[in-house]
């Protein structure tokens, strides 16, 4: 089983064989956010930085933002998971929102393991 890494702010992280990394959105928070109606996704080829503001997730009940967990280069995004938001709440670990070319793939250590994550999260 691949192993995810976990933001502070609700993000996971995956670590590709290619070396890219995927990201989506913790299932604590998607089951925060109730029932998820939009993706706003970032563009291929931007450069972003870890922590910075990415995305937009609607809910039902409010927008979140989706920071980078890592620095580097948008290098897809996925375009079907925004025609069917719906899957991100009922697969938050298949339902992958974008991936990164990682500028330094270290900065993934800094990262919570699953089970700190959860310890946090509860």
């Amino acid at each position: 089983m691949t192993t995810l890494k976990f933001a502070t702010s609700h993000e996971w992280a995956r670590l590709e064989a290619d070396g890219t990394v995927t990201i989506g959105i913790s299932n604590h928070a998607q089951e925060a956010l109730g029932d998820i109606v939009f993706l706003e996704l970032p563009d291929v080829g931007r450069e972003v930085k870890a922590t910075e503001n990415v995305a937009v997730v609607e809910s039902v009940k409010a927008a979140s933002d989706i920071y980078a967990p890592i620095s580097g280069t948008i290098t897809a995004r996925n375009d079907a998971i925004a025609d069917t938001p719906e899957q991100v709440n009922e697969k938050p670990y298949d339902a992958w929102l974008f991936k990164i070319a990682p500028s330094d793939v270290a900065e993934l250590d800094g990262l919570l393991s699953e089970a700190d994550y959860e310890a946090q999260n509860g």
